[in-house]
C-alpha cells in the first residue's frame, strides 16, 4: 500500500479536473479525496496499491483534455480514514 499527498499546479481549475480525478481514482481502485485550493491549484490524497497510485500520478500529469498541468508535487501521507474516493469543498 502507498499513500501520497499531491499538489497539482497549472490550468487545473474550471476545466473539470476534480470530477475527472474522482472518476480516474475510482477506476484505479484508490481511496482518498480531491479539492480545489484558493491559490488555483488542486490538492489530492491517493491511497492504494503502489502500482495503482503510480498510474494515477502519471494520469494526473495529463489530466482532462483541456487542462494544462505544469507541476505535480508529491509527498508521503497517512492513509485516509474513510474508504472510497470523494470530492471535497474548496479551501
Amino acid at each position: 500500500m502507498r499513500t501520497v499527498h499531491v499538489m497539482i499546479k497549472g490550468r487545473v481549475q474550471g476545466v473539470g479536473y476534480r470530477d475527472w480525478t474522482v472518476r480516474t481514482a475510482k477506476r484505479h481502485g484508490l481511496s482518498g479525496w480531491v479539492r480545489n485550493r484558493m491559490d488555483g491549484s488542486v490538492e489530492a490524497v491517493f491511497s492504494g496499491d503502489e502500482l495503482a497510485v503510480s498510474a494515477m500520478l502519471a494520469d494526473c500529469q495529463r489530466g482532462p483534455s483541456i487542462s494544462q498541468v505544469t507541476e505535480i508535487v508529491t509527498s508521503d501521507a497517512e492513509a485516509p480514514s474513510a474508504s472510497g474516493f470523494e470530492r471535497l469543498p474548496t479551501v
